[in-house]
């Protein structure tokens, strides 16, 4: 059986309803989820530099036990010089060997003028991993309110979370794939996620921008789909909205003479 019009702009209007729910369920949320995303991926950028900083420290004693390794083997070189000077013939032997001295005792300098300086980073570097590593203690802390803050709102509204979305389920199945398809394109483009509305005191219900008498004819007539030619909202019904007549307030005038007492002559 083809489904009619006013039929689709029934199950569109009843899918518009579902859809508003289940949005007001996503706003109590508020921004926990993306303060949550951004707690989590702020906590990944400070372990990783974490991480980078205990590599360079790990790097840098492994330079400092190298170059300690080079001193013994110089302090050894040393030795052997020494003693080789005890058997030198000439002056030319003596002097060379001097200079190999001389050369091992530059290089202790230098090895203990760069462990002195790796030590130095290695300090500073230990002080940035303190800084971190309290950044990170403390961002788990506002992660962990976060999340079980999120948690209660969704377990609170879970139950009728659930039920909106089976119950959306089987709305979209009444509707066909093309009409649907334009739904959710004009929800997705709405600011405020309603893309079927009715018209409401000669207004569209989306934008408030006036829509003509004839069109109105046309829309309540549920003939064919229409749209908002000022916001592209679909026009699923027209509601007229009856003015409450108040009561006329009582002149002022007569409520002052009929209380006010008559005066006697003399």
């Amino acid at each position: 059986m083809e489904t009619t019009i006013a039929q689709k702009l029934d199950a569109l209007m009843k899918l518009q309803q579902i859809d508003s729910k289940l949005d007001e369920i996503e706003k109590i949320k508020g921004d926990l989820p993306e303060e949550v995303r951004d707690l989590e991926d702020s906590i990944v950028q400070l372990e990783t530099r974490l991480k980078r900083f205990q590599d360079e420290i790990a790097h840098l004693e492994k330079n400092i036990s190298d170059r300690k390794e080079g001193i013994k083997y110089a302090e050894q070189l040393i030795k052997k010089y020494e003693t080789q000077l005890m058997d030198v013939k000439n002056n030319r032997e003596y002097d060379a060997i001097n200079k190999e001295i001389e050369s091992q005792k530059l290089d202790i300098e230098l090895y203990n003028k760069k462990i002195k300086e790796d030590r130095n980073q290695i300090e500073a570097k230990k002080t940035q991993i303190e800084s971190l590593t309290a950044q990170i203690e403390e961002r788990r802390k506002d992660l962990d309110l976060k999340q079980k803050e999120l948690k209660a709102i969704l377990e609170e509204n879970q139950v009728e979370a659930d039920k909106l979305f089976k119950e959306r389920e089987k709305r979209v199945k009444q509707i066909d794939e093309r009409l649907y398809t334009s739904y959710m394109r004009i929800r997705k483009n709405s600011s405020n996620g309603l893309a079927v509305v009715v018209v409401t005191r000669n207004a569209c219900g989306g934008c408030f921008n006036m829509v003509p008498p004839q069109r109105q004819a046309d829309i309540k007539e549920k003939k064919k789909i229409i749209v908002c030619e000022h916001c592209g909202r679909i026009l699923a019904d027209v509601i007229d909205v009856v003015e409450e007549t108040k009561p006329a307030k009582k002149s002022i005038l007569k409520k002052s003479i009929k209380s006010t007492p008559e005066i006697e002559l003399d």
